[in-house]
């Protein structure tokens, strides 16, 4: 467990030929039979699922129950390499779709191994999902697929499958290759169970023999050598310089790349002037010249319009501007956007709030400027984008850019319109709702720069996209490599949406990853709290701030923070901080540790120097309504150090050498104990210290 060796070069080099090998093969429709089946109802045969007909409710497999196990086993025409799965579906919602599935798949039907564990969405949209076709970097063939049902939408009711597709290539030049590899592999895999159990038997003869007639290696070379050092011979000392060598020579650093971050925060204080109290801000950051840019705001009592920027080495606030209206700029506002172009140094500034005393024709005009960064001037790009078929008045939507193309894209936020009929409470960027009447959502906008021309490219209303549902407080990302739009979450009217998805702007194209229902409620970000996003196009990284509930009822009984990493290319989540939830007492006593739950609050990342900024925003004191905040904090994600991690090794291998003397010799291991293994712990990490306690208190009967 000390140590993850890097696979060689050259079998990383064969792994990616292969690969793209494969990928650059057009895929086709498999055919395939129904070879067996757990069970079927009245006239809802198996058979059905190789026609799609989505307006005949009859034509479907449907089991005679749903007691476990219940499944389908496909048999392919020939032996493919099978990349995807469709699902078809009945033109209406129905019950006995599934919600919960998993497919297997492999050469023999006694020996599959799980493709895909996920679930379909209850509508009448075909889905199709990327299974797993690959075993140690090489693609793998199968000749059945098997389909097994685990919960249906409907409690309690039968499972239905509707249509299934398949999938792959069944070129015979590239699967003749892939059956000879993957049976060799499965030889190879079982050599190695049965060197690996031989060693851990201690029987020595039979490990060596079965080694010498395979020539099956059970592990990397270096791996075997530290296992004779410490477990044959039990010489610590040369186990601790393998360890301090292999840190040298970056064995580890494949290790230390799949830990988990550690949230550290820290906060900022100026003895300067700096913003004051407010939320539904904006801020922007200039990762090159190290400068932050926060605009607006609202303060409990007004909006604000003053302009700030704060330089991250000195750490000073600059008040640029106290009224950007007398220069030129926008009027104070709040739940606006900005985004900025780093190499031209420009800050373009879109929407606002309105209360809905002010909201005159005069007034719901959707002005957009443009801020110079070097020449400290404003110039008001237009007067209402919506007549340049730009998006309407906004508030609380997404904006982002494509500084490649120079295009900026807009998305989603409510429209503000005259005479709603809705009545509103005023608690930050996302008004509380009292009434009957429906907002009006925009949708999907781009803006090109160097032409100043605007484009529509998704309505809210536009039918056949019902993926692109537009919405509040979502996030919005552009990662500027693969050229697409990620975005996550937010709110329509009442409803609290978590699901996750990808816009091409290059094809148009959207892609769902996550519809918020398939994976488990504890592995991705929680509806219906506010949410902040940034991005890391390098590292292929997402993070989510999620804070304080948006539900104004709830605020007082969710007052906890969590940071969500999403990573891009492995498609998962993971929770890296998420602090005690023990009310008032523990926010006092941590309010210089950490920051406390908010919401209008802002969140930018420097993706050169790899730290977050956030600053102010709402707490959502019920008992003090107009209360925003102004503390600033810095947040830095860290993973273990070389020296971090040896650290921990060499912890375990002296309480290993500690455990052996005390059988041996308790005097000696007392010694052992008050000198080289207290050297070093360290005393300050409370779980290492803690642990070792443990292991000393499971030792002191030995004594």
């Amino acid at each position: 467990k000390f140590i993850k060796i890097a696979k060689t070069a050259e079998s990383s080099a064969k792994m990616a030929t292969a690969l793209d090998k494969l990928e650059a093969i057009s895929l086709k429709k498999l055919e395939y039979s129904v070879y067996k089946y757990s069970s079927f109802s009245s006239t809802y045969v198996p058979t059905n699922i190789q026609e799609n007909k989505i307006a005949d409710q009859s034509s479907r497999w449907s089991s005679e129950t749903n007691n476990p196990p219940q499944y389908l086993i496909l048999k392919l025409s020939k032996p493919a390499i099978v990349k995807s799965i469709t699902f078809g579906k009945y033109e209406k919602t129905h019950v006995c779709n599934l919600k919960k599935f998993k497919v297997f798949g492999g050469l023999e039907e006694e020996n599959m191994v799980e493709l895909l564990d996920t679930g379909l969405r209850n509508d009448n949209i075909e889905e199709t999902f990327a299974i797993k076709h690959t075993v140690g970097g090489r693609s793998f063939p199968c000749n059945f697929i098997k389909i097994m049902p685990l919960q249906s939408w409907g409690p309690s009711f039968n499972f239905s499958i509707w249509y299934v597709e398949l999938s792959g290539t069944d070129e015979w030049n590239l699967i003749q290759p892939a059956i000879e590899w993957f049976n060799g592999h499965r030889v190879r895999e079982a050599v190695r169970l049965c060197l690996k159990h031989f060693r851990q038997m201690n029987y020595i003869e039979a490990y060596e023999a079965l080694q010498r007639e395979t020539n099956v290696q059970l592990e990397d070379p270096l791996l075997t050598n530290l296992h004779k050092t410490l477990v044959e011979d039990g010489d610590y000392e040369t186990v601790e310089m393998f360890m301090e060598n292999s840190a040298s020579n970056g064995f580890l650093k494949p290790y230390i790349s799949k830990q988990e971050y550690h949230a550290e925060w820290r906060p900022l204080q100026s003895e300067q002037i700096q913003p004051g109290m407010r939320g539904g801000h904006q801020m922007c950051i200039d990762p090159q010249n190290e400068t932050i840019y926060l605009l607006g705001g609202w303060d409990g009592n007004q909006d604000l319009s003053d302009l700030w920027s704060y330089h991250v080495p000195s750490k000073r606030w600059h008040l640029i501007s106290r009224d950007t209206e007398a220069e030129g700029g926008p009027s104070a506002r709040s739940c606006h956007k900005m985004c900025l172009d780093p190499e031209r140094r420009q800050i373009f500034t879109l929407g606002r709030y309105l209360d809905t005393q002010y909201r005159t024709p005069e007034n719901l005009k959707s002005d957009f400027y443009l801020y110079d960064i070097e020449t400290n001037n404003w110039t008001q790009i237009t007067e209402d984008t919506s007549m340049m078929g730009g998006p309407q008045l906004i508030f609380d939507h997404q904006m982002c850019m494509d500084v490649a193309l120079r295009t900026i894209y807009v998305f989603g936020g409510r429209v503000l319109t005259p005479n709603t009929g809705v009545s509103e409470e005023r608690t930050g960027c996302i008004p509380s709702l009292v009434g009957t009447s429906e907002p009006v959502f925009s949708g999907l906008f781009s803006y090109h720069v160097p032409t100043n021309t605007w484009k529509n490219l998704c309505s809210d209303t536009e039918p056949g996209t019902p993926e692109l549902k537009s919405r509040v407080g979502h996030s919005m990302l552009f990662h500027p490599v693969c050229r697409k739009l990620f975005i996550f979450a937010g709110q329509r009217s009442k409803e609290y949406l978590n699901d996750f998805f990808t816009y091409d702007v290059d094809s148009g194209s959207i892609k769902l990853i996550s519809d918020g229902n398939r994976r488990h409620v504890n592995s991705l970000p929680a509806a219906g709290f506010t949410q902040r996003a940034t991005m890391d196009p390098n590292l292929n990284e997402i993070y989510v701030l999620s804070g304080l509930s948006k539900n104004k009822e709830k605020r007082d009984d969710n007052v906890q923070n969590s940071f969500w990493v999403y990573y891009i290319l492995q498609d998962k989540w993971s929770c890296i901080y998420q602090n005690e939830n023990t009310g008032e007492q523990y926010w006092n006593e941590m309010q210089h540790i950490e920051p406390c739950p908010r919401f209008a609050h802002q969140l930018v990342y420097d993706h050169i120097n790899k730290v977050h900024f956030l600053f102010g925003g709402n707490p959502g004191r019920s008992c003090l309504p107009k209360l925003r905040l102004d503390d600033f904090w810095k947040l830095t994600l860290v993973k273990p150090t070389y020296i971090q991690l040896l650290q921990q090794c060499k912890v375990l291998i002296r309480t290993c050498r500690f455990q052996e003397l005390v059988v041996k010799d308790g005097l000696e291991a007392l010694t052992y104990l008050q000198t080289s293994l207290y050297e070093i712990i360290d005393h300050d990490d409370t779980n290492q210290t803690s642990e070792v306690r443990c292991e000393l208190k499971l030792n002191t009967n030995k004594f």
